[in-house]
């Protein structure tokens, strides 16, 4: 959760939430007195999961392309968007924004450009750290010439969802705001912190000619070390633990390293839960457990190789399964999400395409309310 007391602002700000998903970014932030007064995605499935937590009068089902700026509300403050990252991950193609997903950036700022005066004063937008060296860092470059020539000065920051929740998942940020300079703003190339590293540092070196500022910002909190407040409890009987034949493949898959880490784990005197993965190795399956205690990146789950499984170890014992719907919401910080819309699969694949609660709560707090609301007395840092 967030790691001090939240002063919302005090008037409403209206806000306007670009693939929104399942509406975690609203979870976020309508606690600081953000109103979602329209949000769009294409996916009918994330859609009724989004349904299911939030009043979705104002959700427009459609894909970007044919979206227009006159199917936007008006007098709107903040625009969100986490545009698709297949085509911009490592572990994606690598097509960059020229991708037909990832591309759809462009669409976003289409919409934008015939917004005209009635553009919103802040845009978040929110991707792979990936972005930074698609095509060489030649598609980053392209997004913030962009949002420049359409009157933003950007800040690109790193978040690392480890911070909040018990997941590694490093993700990237760029704060876009027109109009005057928000207070606190500087120029310049950022100081080193942990939300700036050396590859943020030098995006701001390299862009100097474009609108650019920084906020300076507090330093992140420390963050769980553990699954334990994520693990869905079940006794060895439930059926959603694989049976011995299955458990017996996966521990034949592992490599020497990776049997004696769980055996050691496993003959310990204390339960412990580790994440695993299956990978590619040499042209052969393999399935690894994560070394430390926390849960690797979820995936959207498109194929066996993208779900992450969670493994019980400890007094002489070892249990495997598949992570749950609810302990996928716990890690994305939504443990109390609603999550009985479509199948069990549709919302793996929603949460693991979303963002993290927590992320956009600490994005909120310090960064958007001190631009919008400076009279509530919320500062950066």
């Amino acid at each position: 959760m967030i790691d001090q007391p939240v002063e919302a602002a005090q008037t409403g700000i209206r806000a306007v939430e670009f693939f929104a998903g399942i509406g975690l970014v609203r979870e976020a932030l309508e606690p600081l007195g953000v109103d979602v007064v329209w949000a769009n995605d294409i996916k009918k499935a994330k859609r009724d999961i989004y349904a299911a937590n939030h009043d979705a009068s104002h959700f427009q089902l459609d894909d970007i392309r044919d979206v227009t700026a006159k199917d936007l509300p008006s007098d709107i403050e903040l625009a969100t968007s986490s545009f698709p990252c297949v085509d911009l991950s490592l572990a994606g193609n690598r097509r960059g924004l020229v991708g037909s997903q990832s591309g759809m950036f462009w669409q976003f700022a289409r919409v934008l450009e015939e917004m005209h005066e009635q553009r919103p004063r802040v845009v978040l937008l929110e991707n792979v750290p990936g972005f930074a060296t698609s095509h060489g860092g030649k598609d980053l470059s392209a997004a913030l010439m962009q949002m420049s020539e359409l009157g933003y000065s950007c800040d690109v920051i790193a978040v690392d969802a480890r911070h909040f929740v018990p997941q590694s998942r490093r993700r990237m940020f760029i704060v876009g705001i027109a109009g005057d300079a928000a207070p606190g703003a500087k120029s310049g190339i950022p100081p080193l912190s942990d939300v700036r590293p050396r590859w943020v540092q030098r995006v701001h070196a390299l862009h100097q000619h474009l609108h650019m500022h920084y906020l300076p910002l507090p330093q992140l909190p420390e963050g769980p070390q553990d699954l334990s407040n994520v693990v869905e409890k079940m006794n060895g009987r439930d059926p959603r633990w694989w049976g011995h034949n299955r458990l017996a493949a996966f521990v034949e898959s592992m490599s020497p390293l990776q049997t004696a880490r769980m055996e050691a784990l496993r003959d310990s005197e204390e339960i412990s839960w580790r994440t695993a993965y299956r990978r590619r190795r040499n042209g052969d399956s393999m399935w690894e457990l994560r070394r430390d205690a926390i849960g690797g990146c979820l995936r959207t789950t498109g194929g066996g190789s993208s779900k992450q499984a969670l493994v019980e170890l400890g007094n002489g014992e070892m249990r495997a399964r598949w992570m749950t719907p609810l302990e996928y919401a716990r890690m994305m910080g939504a443990g109390s999400y609603t999550i009985t819309a479509g199948t069990p699969n549709q919302a793996l694949f929603g949460f693991g395409d979303a963002v993290v609660v927590d992320v956009i709560s600490w994005i909120g707090q310090h960064y958007l309310l001190p631009v919008l609301r400076p009279q509530n007395g919320l500062q950066a840092a």
